[in-house]
Order: structure tokens, then sequence, then C-alpha cells
């Protein structure tokens, strides 16, 4: 016995290492009557005294095999009554559910496995749920991962634990092989059922465990070792990789309206594996949750971020995402069902000579109107000021949005410029020229695009005796 005791030691090591429980836990242990689950209960049971653990047993019958299911679930019931273990079994017609939800057989089933067991956890208050997922499992989620195409990520394979729903799913028995686990059922007299469907190769996971596996391992007789190695390997790099990932996301991604915004150069100047993990991470954040973004989108996002690609460009990224670069700035917006855009339905407000300040909600941003004498008038500190002549303004003033034709006669230039040409010179973002203000007089006329320029209407001269001063303030530097 002492190989067995061995696994105890190796098992609680494990335990530490991986912080797979701590003494007091209730432990759901989900068992099927195979013998990978029976001979977890066992180990378990055997530590469950010197760990502190309180068990509870778990067996869903899914229905698919009839009187053979049925006789596993009497197995687990007889065992758990015999090691005193409660347990917690149901049946569920899997062939019902599957015809009614249109859904394929391995993902109901693991829809209803997965949310009795989350059921019993919460009825016992338990923390964790073990699984008896093993090293042979894990090898063939990373080969079948390789024939499907995968990245980092999917070669980590299995997790060793991992939370859902507040609870975390442990598998103490990921780095022990089936044989290993074959054994310690005879050494202990441990009675297990054997699964027919496993036999079965439509299930494409079996084709890999009957076919691929044994006959790759022809070639090297330590395949599914190796394959668990690079697993583990994996899992752990992809883990630094991925703490990496959330560090340059909290340095370099600010919020921008429903979504981010990302500055180019801050993405340029990372390693390429972390360009597409943070593009990744950000179409995640913002809601691929549920639609893995796929490598040619992530792929054709960090392209565009480069030197030689076109200065505006945008990309439909999937999931109601919409990639956007604007010259340096690299906007991800998340599009919000039933909302109209700005620039369909514009805006327009009347500014008569009694209004000190206005909101523009649409350009995040606010104007604000102070008049003076001339004597007392200072020179603008930056483009988000300009002074008038008050006596040669033309009121009531609009404040409104750019419309197709707008012209300026600019302060320093003869006859008249186009506001669209005035925003391609001065970089102003595609999204952003729909909602910066224009401010236009009684006549048309305008007279100034803050941040960008003044006309040369109403300019304040030597013998000026009122200046209106006005001043634009916005959420963000709208010039990237």
């Amino acid at each position: 016995m002492k190989e067995v005791d061995e696994w105890l030691g190796e098992l609680i090591e494990l335990a530490r290492e991986e912080g797979l429980w701590t003494a007091g836990d209730t432990v759901v242990v989900a068992v099927s009557g195979g013998p990978d689950s029976m001979a977890l209960l066992h180990l378990l049971h055997r530590l469950s005294g010197a760990e502190q653990l309180s068990l509870v047993a778990a067996h869903l019958d899914h229905g698919f095999r009839g009187e053979e299911s049925a006789r596993e679930g009497e197995i687990v019931r007889g065992y758990a009554a015999e090691l005193g273990i409660p347990c917690e079994s149901t049946f569920i017609d899997m062939p019902a559910y599957i015809e009614a939800s249109s859904m394929n057989s391995q993902a109901a089933s693991r829809e209803k496995r997965y949310g009795f067991l989350h059921g019993v956890a919460h009825t016992y208050g338990a923390s964790r749920i073990a699984l008896a997922h093993h090293a042979d499992d894990q090898a063939e989620t990373v080969l079948m991962r390789i024939i499907r195409g995968t990245g980092l990520a999917g070669l980590a394979g299995i997790p060793i634990s991992r939370s859902e729903k507040n609870v975390e799913l442990i598998r103490p028995l990921l780095r022990k092989y089936k044989a290993d686990i074959l054994r310690y059922c005879d050494l202990w007299a441990i009675p297990y059922s054997h699964d027919s469907s496993n036999g079965q190769k439509h299930y494409f996971r079996n084709h890999v465990r009957l076919d691929i596996l044994p006959y790759l391992s022809a070639h090297n007789p330590q395949l599914p070792q190796s394959l668990a190695r690079l697993a583990e390997l994996a899992a752990a790099e992809d883990d630094w990789l991925a703490q990496e990932t959330r560090a340059v996301y909290e340095r370099h991604v600010l919020p921008h309206r429903e979504g981010c915004q990302l500055n180019r150069k801050a993405l340029l100047g990372l390693h390429v594996a972390l360009q597409r993990r943070l593009i990744k991470l950000i179409l995640n954040y913002i809601g691929l949750e549920t639609d893995p973004s796929s490598f040619d989108s992530i792929e054709t996002i960090r392209l565009a971020a480069s030197e030689r690609a076109a200065a505006t460009w945008s990309l439909d990224a999937g999931g109601g995402i919409r990639f956007i670069r604007e010259y340096d700035n690299l906007l991800f917006v998340r599009s919000v069902p039933g909302e109209r855009s700005t620039s369909s339905s514009g805006y327009a407000y009347a500014v008569t000579t009694d209004v000190t300040s206005l909101m523009l909600p649409e350009a995040e941003g606010q104007l604000t109107f102070e008049a003076m004498a001339g004597s007392a008038a200072r020179r603008p500190g930056n483009r988000l000021e300009a002074l008038f002549d008050a006596d040669r303004i033309q009121y009531p003033l609009t404040i409104r949005n750019r419309q197709p034709g707008d012209r300026m006669a600019v302060l320093g230039l003869n006859g008249t410029k186009k506001v669209q040409d005035m925003f391609v010179d001065d970089r102003v973002a595609p999204s952003r020229r729909e909602v910066l203000p224009i401010v236009v007089d009684a006549n048309g006329f305008v007279l100034w695009i803050p941040g960008i320029r003044r006309s040369a209407l109403a300019q304040v001269t030597d013998s000026t005796k009122r200046v209106m001063r006005m001043k634009a303030r916005f959420a963000s530097d709208f010039n990237g």
C-alpha cells in the first residue's frame, strides 16, 4: 500500500501548492460511477479527516443509456452510503431536452451537469466542486485543440482550478494517469462502471482517444505525458502573459463613451504578443465575453495601427463592437441598441447677448461667454479661447455642429476655406468632426471653431471698446 499512501501525500501537497481547498471546506464531488470519479471520492474520503473537509457526492443520470445509467446511479449511491458520505442524485431526460433546445448533445449535457452541481453546492453551502479529470483527459484536450487550431491559452488545456459562479471547480487528479487510477481502484477494491458510450467514435474526443493518440504514440510512447507537460508549461506562461496584459491595460487604456480608447503609439511600443493580447482583452472587456474574437480580427486591428495603414479607418469587430482608428487614437466602441448617432440628428443652440454659459452634451463640452472692457482683454492663452469685438458681433449666435458646405473667412488668409478641409488639416478625428461645435453669427458666417481657428470677422483692434471672450472646455482632447 506504499504507492497509494504516496498518493495521499502527493494530493495534499498539490492542494497546498494550488490552493485546492482549505480546512473546513465543504466539497461537492461529481461522481459519474466510472473509475476516475469513484477513485476521487475514495481519495477525498480518506484525507477528509486530516484536511477537515466535508464531502457531498453528486450524481446525475443523463438518461442516455437506460438501464446502464440507472445501474451506475445505484453503484454511486451504494458506495457513498458505505463511506458515510451524503449523496445527491437526479435524473434528467437529456434526449428530450436536446430535441427541445436544439443544442448539441455535449453542450446540452454540460449545461445541465454543471447546473445540477452548482445547485447541490448551493444547497450544502459548498465552496468547491471536485471533478475527476485526469492527465489523459488533459492530453486528449490539448491534442484536440491543436488539431482544431489554438493559441497559448488553448494549449494550457484544462485548468486545475477555476472559479465559476462563486464556486471553485477543482481537479485533484489532473496529474494522475488513467492506468494509475485503475490500479488504485483495484488495490482498494473500489466498485465502478464502464460507460459504453466511451467506445462510440462519432464523438471527436473518443476518436482522439481510441485512434489518433494511439497512432501518434507509436512514434512517441510518452506522447500523453508530453502533451500534459505542454499544458502545464503553457498554463504558467499564459497566466504570466495575462497578468502583464492586465497591467498594460491599466497603464494605457482609457474610457471613451460606450467603450475605450488607446494611443496608437503606445500599442506599437509593445511586443507583438502583448499587442494581440491587449486587443483581445479590450474586446472581451467591452462586449465579446461570450463571443471569442478570432485571430484574423485581432490581427486586422493590430495591423490597422501600423505606420503603413490609413490614418482614419474603421472595422466591425463583431459582437456589437466597432474599431475605429482616428490618426493616433484607437477607439473600441460598443454600439447601444436603439441609440441614434449625433451625426444623423445634429444639434443647434441659440445664444443671445445675455447668455454666459452653454453646455454641449453632444460634444461633451461647454462654452462660456464673458463680456469685458477692451482695455481689460488679454491675448488668448490657446486655441480653446477667442476674443471678438462685442459691438461687431451679429446676434443671435448659433452654436451647432458642422453642415455640408460650411466655410470660414480665416484670419490671415485671403478668401474662405472649407471647414471640412480645416478639420483634415488639423487631424480632427472623423467621429469628432460631427459633434465639434461651430459658432455662427446671425448672418450665417462662421465666427469660430473652438480648438481650430477663429475667423477674420469681429477682430479686436485698438479702437475696440467692448470685448467678448469665448472659451471652450471639453471632456477629452479631441485632437487625439
